[in-house]
């Protein structure tokens, strides 16, 4: 597994904020529930998603070296009231060159505290780059606007998110996510319109002792098939695994026990 270049990251939160940005001044209702974070409205989703960029921001700026308390981020709430679309669109372009700007400058190698193993720079970079990429989908499929994602992006997101599963369950870090062990079963994932030079198959391997994966195409137990950007979403909950162009080969039992048990810490 190989990651994408720190610049191509930055280049994508860039192009992801403005998509979103798009969206917040197109009209759509910003009071409306996001069906996939349903405890959200529109603009709950967006104030959510340009804090926590703003939180990145501040880490990698100040360098810092623990957990940095949201009351110590400028501007993270948002702008004041809701309701107001210039609004929340101006902040959210301010933030996303903040952002940006930031992580160019730092470069993918500035050691910062994360959550994770790697705690540098070029994490965050990444995280925010799929954490963008999957709220823009919540945010899109509420508002009925056609999704798309570029597929080197869509590929890693789902090489990220394995390896944050797989994170939890070394680590035990809830009872949830330890409730997947047990005996061995396997989920192979294959994107069927993935580009020349885009490996899009995996194998997800599941047993007492965890959670391993790798890219490639073996069989498993399970299969889900289809257009990557489908496949993505589906594994990140976003979309079901029987929506249009989804199909799902063997024991789909043991793919929705991993969607339901599988958690994000």
């Amino acid at each position: 597994m190989t990651l994408l270049a720190h610049d191509r990251y930055c280049d994508e939160i860039a192009d992801q904020v403005g998509r979103l940005r798009t969206l917040v001044t197109s009209g759509t209702d910003l009071s409306a529930t996001v069906p996939t974070c349903p405890d959200w409205t529109l603009e709950q989703l967006v104030r959510h998603q340009g804090g926590a960029l703003r939180w990145v921001e501040a880490l990698v700026r100040t360098r810092g070296q623990q957990m940095l308390p949201d009351g110590d981020v400028p501007g993270h709430a948002g702008p004041d009231g809701e309701g107001d679309p210039a609004a929340l669109d101006a902040w959210l372009a301010e933030t996303g060159r903040m952002l940006v700007g930031t992580l160019r400058e730092a470069g993918p190698d500035t050691k910062v505290w994360s959550w994770a193993e790697r705690s540098d720079s070029g994490f965050w970079a990444r995280r925010m780059t799929h954490e963008i990429t999957v709220h823009r989908a919540d945010a899109e499929l509420a508002a009925g606007v056609p999704y798309d994602v570029a597929a080197d992006v869509a590929a890693d997101a789902v090489d990220e998110w394995l390896e944050i599963v797989e994170l939890a369950q070394r680590r035990r870090m809830t009872e949830r996510a330890d409730r997947l062990r047990g005996p061995y079963r396997s989920i192979h994932l294959h994107a069927t319109d993935a580009p020349d030079g885009i490996e899009a198959e995996w194998l997800v391997e599941i047993g007492e002792e965890g959670v391993g994966w790798r890219r490639g195409h073996e069989k498993a137990t399970v299969a889900l098939r289809g257009p990557l950007t489908s496949v993505m979403l589906a594994f990140y909950r976003r979309l079901p695994v029987d929506a249009p162009g989804l199909e799902v080969l063997g024991e789909r039992a043991v793919l929705e026990e991993w969607l339901d048990t599988t958690v994000f810490g």
